[in-house]
Formats: C-alpha cells, sequence, structure tokens
C-alpha cells in the first residue's frame, strides 16, 4: 500500500536561511526529476525568492543558472548609498526591486501558474503577514528585508520585514492554502563554529552540478541591469565607500586590541535572528509529511557566491528523504 494518499495536493514550504537557502534550488530541480507535480508553495524569506520564480513557470533551469552565473561580489555594491536613510536600513529597496524585477519578471500573483503565498513580519505589531495577492516583487521584497540591512516595506499600510522571524518554514500557510501532502525544506541548524571545508570535497561537489549550455536571456538581462545600474550610481557609490572608510578609520583609530576576527554589525544582526529562527523552524518542520533539511552548515549566511554547493546539497537532501517513502502516487 502507499504511503500517499491518492489525488493529495502536494505544497511545499520553501524556509529562510539567506545564502543557505540557495538550496531550495537544488531541492526542486530533484523534485522536477521525480516528476512529483507541486500544486502550491509557501515561502519565506529566501524561500519566497526562489518559490515565485519557480511558481512563475515550473522552470528550474533558467534560476539555476541565474545563480551559479551572477556576479554576487559585484552585486553586493549595489546597497543603496543614501546617506540620509542609513538608519533606516542599509539598502534601501529600489535597486532591488529592479532586480527582482528582471529575475522574477513584474507578475501579479494571480499570473503565476503555481499558487504562491509569502510570508513577511509586520515590524509595529510582530505578526505573521501572508501575502497571496497583489505584485509578487513587493512581497517578495518584504520577505526578504533582514531588520537594519533591508529598510522595512511599507505595504497596504503596514512595515513590513524579513518573514523568517515569525514563521522560517511555512508549512502551516501551505496547509491552509488546501495543501494535502507537505513538504518542506529547512536549512536553519544549530548555530556552530564553521569548519574548514575540504577543497577536493568541494571541487568533486561542484562536478555533480550538471552544466547548462543553453542560452539564459533572464541572466544575460540580469547583469546588463547590475552593470548599468553601477554606472549610474558611480559617484554615489564613491562618496559612500569613502564614508564608510572614513568612519571605520575613526572606530578603529588607536582600537588595536579588537580581536579582527570580532563578527560585523551584519553578521551578529543576522546571526541573532538565525538562532531565534532556528527553534521555531524545528517546530515547524514536525507538521510537514516529508522533511528535507540539506547539509549547509558550511556556508555562511552571507555567502551567496556558494550558490553550486548549496544547490547541491538541496539536490542530495531530497534525493534521501524521498528515498524512504514511496512517492509512486505523487509522480505525474
Amino acid at each position: 500500500m502507499g504511503f500517499f494518499k491518492k489525488k493529495s495536493k502536494v505544497g511545499l514550504a520553501l524556509g529562510s536561511g539567506s545564502a543557505r537557502g540557495l538550496a531550495h534550488i537544488g531541492v526542486l530541480r530533484a523534485l522536477k526529476e521525480k516528476n512529483i507535480s507541486i500544486d502550491m508553495i509557501a515561502g519565506s524569506s529566501m524561500g519566497a525568492l526562489v518559490g515565485a520564480c519557480y511558481a512563475r513557470n515550473e522552470e528550474i533551469r533558467d534560476i539555476e543558472e541565474t545563480v551559479l552565473n551572477l556576479d554576487w561580489r559585484q552585486l553586493a555594491q549595489l546597497a543603496d548609498p543614501n546617506l540620509a536613510l542609513l538608519f533606516k536600513g542599509v539598502i534601501h529597496g529600489k535597486k532591488v526591486k529592479e532586480l527582482l524585477k528582471t529575475v522574477i519578471g513584474d507578475v501579479k500573483f494571480k499570473d503565476l501558474k503555481i499558487p504562491l503565498a509569502v510570508v513577511a513580519t509586520d515590524v509595529n505589531t510582530g505578526e505573521e503577514v501572508v501575502i497571496k495577492e497583489g505584485s509578487v516583487i513587493e512581497a517578495v521584497r518584504a520577505s526578504i528585508s533582514i531588520p537594519a540591512i533591508f529598510m522595512p516595506v511599507k505595504l497596504n499600510n503596514r512595515f513590513l520585514i524579513d518573514g523568517g522571524i515569525v514563521n522560517p518554514v511555512p508549512v502551516n500557510v501551505v496547509k491552509d492554502m488546501g495543501a494535502t501532502f507537505v513538504i518542506a525544506c529547512n536549512v536553519i541548524h544549530k548555530l556552530q563554529g564553521r569548519r574548514p571545508i575540504d577543497s577536493t570535497k568541494r571541487q568533486k561537489s561542484s562536478l555533480a552540478i550538471s552544466k547548462i549550455q543553453t542560452k539564459n536571456t533572464a541572466l544575460a538581462a540580469l547583469n546588463n541591469k547590475i552593470d548599468k545600474l553601477l554606472l549610474e550610481n558611480k559617484d554615489k557609490i564613491e562618496k559612500f565607500q569613502k564614508f564608510i572608510n572614513g568612519f571605520k578609520e575613526k572606530i578603529y583609530r588607536g582600537a588595536q586590541k579588537v580581536d579582527p576576527n570580532t563578527p560585523s554589525i551584519f553578521d551578529a544582526i543576522i546571526q541573532a535572528i538565525y538562532a531565534m529562527e532556528y527553534e521555531i523552524a524545528n517546530l515547524k518542520v514536525k507538521e510537514a509529511d516529508i522533511e528535507i533539511t540539506p547539509n549547509t552548515r558550511h556556508i555562511a549566511l552571507l555567502e551567496f557566491y556558494r550558490g553550486k554547493e548549496a544547490i547541491l546539497e538541496g539536490y542530495k537532501a531530497t534525493n534521501e528523504a524521498l528515498s524512504i517513502k514511496d512517492i509512486s502516487l505523487l509522480s505525474e
């Protein structure tokens, strides 16, 4: 007798986790290879971004190629250099929205091929906010807004931030959408010291990811958009960098006793949020029928350039999780 009931409505819950959330791409690739049709998706933070990309047309190849070929270090220069708004958040959103439009497309929830719910947090009340209508870009922009790094997004008279703060793995949300069987991906692990990675092992792992030779128009458009934005904001970026350099010099002048390994303010903020999300995620994911937990501990939360490793871990973890279940009645 099969594990799944016939005509199950399969929901996918994609959790938060910053760069580690790129593992969701590997999860989707594995599910697609198994011919498992996803009927609805709920995502928080990075899970919302990846989920939105997939929900638009059920295409995973373009998403994977974009992540693997994007110059993430160059992308970091697009933090909005507006000193007047610095204390509202380093990244203020206009450029992020333009980039999201290139990746996801300027679409509404009603235009998506797969129903999607995006989770955000009301910064004033601490309430979970589930967005299922209107602009997908605005919703994702709100859901990825890490406090102090991104400026909160004003949407429907609410100021919204990172959805992972209240619901890092939105299993309950996808159930509320009508899912009768839930697959959840959780990339949030208990905090621990980072261990060095065996470069040989990493190289072998990289080769396990299939090379995609097809032309990706979305990637080309995105790279052109980044180049254009950098050029348009060259003067502002240079002024902002001079301000930051001067600020650093004042702080560290005569402070040689500070350990050079002291975490940055951004690392400290993200680690604090991550530690809080860990306990919540463990409770949420238990409500899923299948839990996928990619081993992304070795990837720092802001190391987006290590997408190849994250994708591979998501792919491996999904195949392992599915191998112990009878998925015959889920396949198309």
